[in-house]
């Protein structure tokens, strides 16, 4: 996400370190190379260049306190410029009135039905909402089919009228049936086109006028750059909607749409896709985006996503367990289905201050533990229980039962054991030996 913006930034901002001062010389050659990367990453020329004025302005007005030096004070200002070009502060969506209506728009492509699905999911998660999702797409064929399998995957009731070719009549008939299942969320999935034209924008306003809902979200492929703000214009100038949704942020985009569409059509971004899962969408967070694209991580959405996924229950059990020396890899096999539920490895990487411009060259398997829960699978449920009866027969064993080799075996029976060891002493108070052992692992 943003690598490419993100790098040039860097560069950008490279020149003034070393500076004692700011001067009206170095700002201009700092934000001539921020400019580059901007309009490098597919952001409309004229925001580009009033971004960097608005930085420059700010930068020449104030003094380098002592504690900061010229390129730490820049990467400050840029990061609060880039925080307000993208909206300022997160914006939840408008869940007033029985059922509550969304409304959802967007090109074809742009991930509009399984995002629908995601948002139900998001919804009845979060909020604890009992929503409804409805089939207004009478034209893709397998939009309805879609629609259905999304909803069967989320637990989510679907309605549909494969008879009725009237989107207006499908949205009041699917209002009408959340009322009557005690549904008090309805999102509206409508038609997408291949591109804009009258047709659809009519019918789009027709869904709009009938059903009059609480949120009209725009869905669009951030993958399109500077054509996304474009279209988001055009949906905007007919239909007047609440906020976007950019999707495939996971993907290899520039960055263009995140940063330039609140600035075009003044909405705010109010959700991002990050994956492909059900569960992959997140709420947009202008300061942490910011964050993300100079490199400075995103530590508070990796403990939210933690937090979501932490069982108070069973961290008592396995603290217990811990506490009498009976950790074993069942336990071990339940933290690591922990940690795949809060997203993709790399995205999770990218939140670590530092670590994801360090880990950006590296090919991270989202099946990284496959190999690790080969081997636990591989092994008797007693054997699990106690990993001290591993002996060298077994092992063999399990390395072929699992189709892994012996030292790979060998290898996570090492980890498991210091990862015991230090959870007990974090446990029991000894810091200093954990430190010891952590030195002695280098």
């Amino acid at each position: 996400m943003f690598d490419n913006l993100s790098d040039k930034l860097d560069k950008a901002l490279h020149v003034l370190k070393g500076h004692g001062q700011i001067t009206e010389i170095n700002v201009a050659e700092t934000l001539k190379e921020v400019r580059r990367a901007l309009l490098d990453a597919d952001v409309n020329f004229k925001i580009a260049k009033e971004f960097t004025n608005r930085v420059k302005e700010k930068a020449m007005g104030q003094n380098v306190l002592t504690t900061l030096q010229p390129g730490q004070l820049m990467v400050k200002i840029v990061k609060d410029e880039l925080t307000e070009l993208m909206g300022g502060d997160a914006e939840d969506i408008d869940l007033t009135g029985n059922p509550s209506v969304i409304l959802m728009s967007g090109l074809q492509g742009s991930g509009k039905t399984t995002f629908s699905g995601k948002l139900a999911n998001y919804l009845k998660r979060k909020k604890t909402k009992k929503p409804l999702l409805v089939a207004c797409d009478v034209y893709r064929p397998a939009a309805i089919d879609q629609l259905h399998v999304v909803g069967e995957q989320i637990g989510v009731d679907v309605y549909s009228n494969r008879e009725e070719k009237n989107p207006v009549t499908l949205a009041k008939e699917g209002i009408a049936e959340a009322k009557k299942l005690g549904c008090n969320v309805v999102i509206i999935d409508t038609a997408g086109r291949l591109a804009v034209d009258e047709e659809m924008m009519t019918e789009i306003a027709n869904i709009h006028k009938a059903v009059t809902p609480q949120e009209t979200l725009f869905v669009v492929d951030s993958m399109t750059g500077q054509d996304a703000v474009n279209t988001a214009k055009a949906f905007n100038d007919v239909l007047n909607f609440d906020g976007v949704i950019l999707t495939k942020l996971d993907g290899d985009t520039r960055g263009g749409a995140a940063i330039s569409i609140k600035s075009v059509v003044d909405k705010p971004i109010k959700f991002i896709g990050t994956g492909e899962k059900m569960d992959a969408i997140d709420v947009f967070y202008p300061s942490r985006m910011a964050d993300r694209i100079l490199g400075m991580g995103d530590v508070i959405s990796l403990v939210e996503r933690a937090q979501e996924q932490f069982d108070e229950e069973q961290a008592r059990k396995i603290q217990k367990k811990i506490a009498k020396n009976k950790f074993g890899f069942d336990d071990f096999l339940s933290q690591i289905q922990q940690i795949k539920k809060m997203g993709n490895m790399k995205d999770l990487m990218g939140m670590i201050p530092g670590v994801g411009k360090a880990m950006r060259c590296m090919d991270i398997d989202d099946d990284a533990f496959k190999h690790v829960e080969a081997i636990i699978h591989s092994m008797t449920p007693d054997e699990r229980a106690n990993p001290a009866k591993l002996n060298a027969s077994r092992k063999k064993r399990i390395a072929l039962g699992s189709g892994r080799t012996i030292q790979e075996v060998n290898q996570l029976l090492k980890q498991f054991q210091l990862m015991s060891k230090m959870m007990k002493m974090m446990q029991g108070g000894g810091g200093k030996k954990m430190l010891q052992m952590m030195q002695n692992m280098r």
